[in-house]
């Protein structure tokens, strides 16, 4: 088998896998890109199998560097979009936290109502 084909045949695989794991964060289907990893990360030990022993020609590399690039531009943008998903997720565990520290110390009061007393040094009239 010719290296080129086979390795282009991967990083297209590879490629296609990255697609459409950027189609799923863009999304917002967090379970189907969790899912959908473990191919990704197959298909990246293939390639890495593959080419281990491999020394592409220049001409080969020249062919490859476009759909490398849209890998790792589509990868970027996963990570940007599961960064964007954390730090919402972080600032809604962050309300949470807050509301049960209010509910909390609401609750300790025992369903009293605390209303200010009138100062003694006050004169009643």
């Amino acid at each position: 088998m010719s290296t080129a084909p086979h390795l282009y045949s991967l990083y297209q695989q590879l490629l296609d896998q990255s697609l459409i794991m950027l189609r799923h964060a863009s999304e917002g289907q967090w379970d189907e890109l969790i899912a959908c990893e473990m191919e990704y990360v197959r298909a990246v030990q293939k390639l890495a199998e593959a080419t281990q022993d491999l020394d592409p020609s220049s001409s080969v590399q020249e062919q490859l560097r476009p759909v490398l690039r849209a890998i790792l531009d589509n990868e970027t943008e996963v990570k940007r979009l599961l960064q964007a998903r954390m730090d919402e997720l972080s600032k809604l565990v962050g309300q949470s936290s807050m509301q049960k520290s209010v509910l909390t110390a609401y609750g300790k009061q025992g369903g009293h109502v605390l209303v200010p007393q009138e100062s003694r040094d006050t004169p009643t009239n």
